[in-house]
């Protein structure tokens, strides 16, 4: 609250008789909002020595209450012993009561009036940047002022019953002077036995907005398409307003067995479109992600449990306990609405998910389990190194024609895309897109198999998937390096036997072992393209989901002018592709031009970052060595780039396997019970069996 006192230039009132004689039930109604702020920041300030002294016995024994709490029982004190503070107290909150919106409290605070993520994200940074003003008839923004601590939870949920009830009878008196107000006419005068405004009223209309609200969710087009159609067949959205009408009939009926009788049916409701708004995740699969679709299924679950609370409020035979823990409640849920860290760590855990699990369906395709497996693996490999190959070629005529920066990077980055793509399309495979996508399915199978409490068996299994993962990376890099090597030297053999000169000048060589040596920055350089390596596996989970998501594959299926071309059948077969390899190609595209373009926007924004591919500098050195000859072998800047590329291998591996995981763990929710006991698990393998993560053994 510094920032509203800085703004309005006045200083808080922390003695109580000042306070109390600054409520003025003709003040504006700025002033009157205001003083009830106010009136909370002094139950928040620490209690002074003495102040609560006649507070009770009790305020000393070992269950001592939080300060606030005591300062509530001197402020009843107080008003206990003075009628004239008491009248105005009561007078002010009876003007209160009768100005302000409180069901937009009790069904409004909380959600955004938007249904999309991002109208809540605007909205809470609006909340952290602009200030809120007290002049104002809706609670819900009134309260984010008044309940601005941050034990203000606490210590509602601590104060005793005794309390309770003393401050609800000073409720109650303004409740029925608010109705004395209302009724008195000039020739009708104030009648004393007039009875107190049903304080139900406010919940009870909460209630109905809710349901409406929840109503119009469940038949939005993008929800109700993607709820399972067994919870849909009792229809129970359609029932909900009706029967959040009768249960308010039967409260000012004042008939309690039929209101009980309805609101159990109203929760029964509630319950069933809870689990119907859940089986929206079910469905994603087949439709996609959408992260306004999963924030539209999360509110809608939010206002159903809201509507619970309250219904929990109007039936409750003690109503201010109940009213005091849900306003600790919404408490809670105004200290959560300043979060915007909170919002999309919430509300992209289940994107993270789908796009691992869609990443981790690619990622089994990588993993070996047996010798005829491993062999697959390797001719993969060995055709995606012999494409690189070329690559790096390609890459030497790119800068050799001397193009301005930009362009120099976006060719570049155009020759990976192609050969990654190309590489894609024969059917081959490059060692170091595996982890990202390997990854996934690795923490699947964590989830699934060696979870706590997992036997023996299952972490053994586990261990077995390990290795198998190991050895297909292993088998990725010895097939793509046994290739790339031997195809650089023949170009350049031939190239030299052809034309008298090599093909990668002396000064590109020179450059190329100063560029990939161990002593400088490669290690940095080759961390970074580990993450780039990650973002193209994201980048691939994102576009299939977007693909999915827009149904471009049923679309380009039953396109007329396609079908008309094409014909029925080829269309089809073009769709299927396009759908089982929209992914693959995302992920080649992206990562290639990440490659080639990023050093490029690195100098323009004045960093020192560039790529370090462990293939791709593995065919650069062979490059190198067919320019020097035999005789660079014995020159320690040769071997130190040897070095340099191991190093790159690992950390090109490394750190996309290792944010993949991360980002895999964190999405799927899994805990960290029973992971020693894989890491154990792992270590014991590798000190028995260590050929096992590099060979496949012998089929049984």
């Amino acid at each position: 609250m510094s920032w509203w006192r800085a703004l309005i230039g006045t200083a808080p009132v922390w003695d109580l008789p000042a306070l109390l004689n600054a409520a003025d039930p003709k003040a504006p109604l700025a002033e009157r909002n205001l003083w009830f702020v106010r009136l909370l920041e002094w139950l928040r300030h620490p209690v002074a020595g003495g102040e609560h002294g006649d507070a009770g016995d009790d305020a000393a024994s070992a269950a001592r209450p939080v300060a606030p709490v005591l300062r509530l029982r001197h402020l009843l004190n107080v008003l206990d012993r003075n009628a004239e503070h008491r009248q105005r107290v009561t007078t002010l909150l009876a003007c209160f009561w009768k100005e302000i919106d409180t069901a937009a409290l009790l069904a409004d605070f909380g959600f955004t009036p938007r249904v999309d993520l991002f109208g809540e994200l605007a909205q809470r940074l609006r909340m952290r940047v602009l200030p809120a003003t007290p002049e104002t008839t809706d609670l819900a923004e009134l309260f984010g002022l008044m309940f601005a601590g941050e034990d203000d939870a606490q210590w509602l949920r601590a104060i005793d019953d005794t309390t309770l009830a003393r401050l609800a009878a000073l409720t109650d008196e303004a409740w029925r002077l608010q109705a004395e107000n209302s009724a008195r006419t000039p020739t009708a005068p104030a009648d004393d036995s007039a009875p107190a405004p049903n304080w139900r009223e406010p919940f009870l209309d909460a209630i109905m907005y809710l349901a409406s609200a929840v109503r119009a969710s469940g038949f939005s087009g993008p929800l109700r398409q993607r709820m399972s159609a067994e919870l849909m067949a009792d229809q129970p959205f359609r029932q909900l307003a009706r029967v959040a009408e009768h249960v308010r009939e039967h409260a000012e009926s004042g008939d309690d067995a039929m209101l009980l009788q309805e609101a159990q049916y109203l929760r029964a409701l509630i319950d069933a479109c809870q689990r119907a708004a859940a089986s929206v995740v079910d469905h994603l699969e087949e439709y996609g992600v959408s992260v306004d679709v999963v924030f539209q299924a999360y509110q809608l679950r939010q206002r159903a449990r809201r509507i619970d609370e309250l219904v929990t409020c109007v039936l409750s035979p003690t109503p201010p306990r109940d009213i005091t823990q849900f306003l600790a409640g919404l408490v809670v849920v105004a200290q959560e609405r300043r979060s915007v860290r909170a919002l999309l760590s919430n509300h992209y855990s289940l994107l993270a998910y789908k796009v691992a699990e869609r990443s981790a369906e690619t990622g089994e395709h990588y993993i070996t389990r047996d010798r005829s497996e491993y062999a697959g693996m390797l001719r993969a490999a060995l055709v995606g190194g012999a494409v690189l190959a070329a690559t790096t070629h390609i890459k030497f005529i790119v800068l050799a024609l001397g193009m301005a920066a930009f362009w120099s990077g976006f060719w570049a980055g155009m020759n990976y895309a192609v050969s990654f793509v190309v590489v894609q399309l024969v059917h081959g495979t490059v060692a170091t897109k595996q982890p990202a996508m390997t990854a996934p399915a690795m923490a699947r199978k964590l989830t699934d198999e060696a979870g706590a409490g997992a036997s023996e068996e299952a972490v053994e299994a586990f261990v077995d998937e390990v290795a198998h993962l190991i050895r297909s990376q292993a088998a990725g890099i010895f097939g793509n390096l046994l290739a790339v090597v031997p195809a650089v030297l023949l170009v350049q053999l031939a190239f030299g036997a052809a034309f008298g000169r090599p093909l990668v000048s002396a000064h590109e060589a020179e450059h190329v072992l100063e560029s990939i040596t161990l002593l400088g920055p490669t290690a940095l350089y080759a961390a970074f393209t580990g993450v780039l390596l990650f973002a193209s596996s994201l980048f691939a989970g994102w576009a299939e989901n977007w693909f999915v998501w827009h149904r471009l594959d049923s679309a380009l299926a039953w396109n007329p002018r396609l079908r008309s071309r094409l014909g029925p059948a080829r269309a089809r077969r073009m769709s299927v592709w396009w759908r089982a390899n929209i992914s693959g190609l995302a992920a080649n595209v992206s990562l290639g031009l990440m490659l080639g373009v990023e050093p490029v926007l690195a100098t323009f924004f004045g960093l020192s970052l560039e790529v370090r591919h462990v293939t791709l500098s593995t065919g650069q050195l062979a490059a190198a060595l067919g320019t020097e000859g035999l005789a660079l072998l014995h020159h320690a800047a040769f071997w130190w780039c040897v070095a340099g590329i191991v190093v790159t291998g690992l950390l090109n591996l490394g750190v996309s396997f290792f944010l993949a995981f991360k980002v895999a763990l964190r999405s799927r929710n899994v805990p960290t019970a029973g992971r020693s006991r894989i890491y154990r698990a792992i270590g014991r393998r590798l000190r028995a069996r260590p050929l096992s993560f590099v060979w496949p053994p012998a089929t049984r």
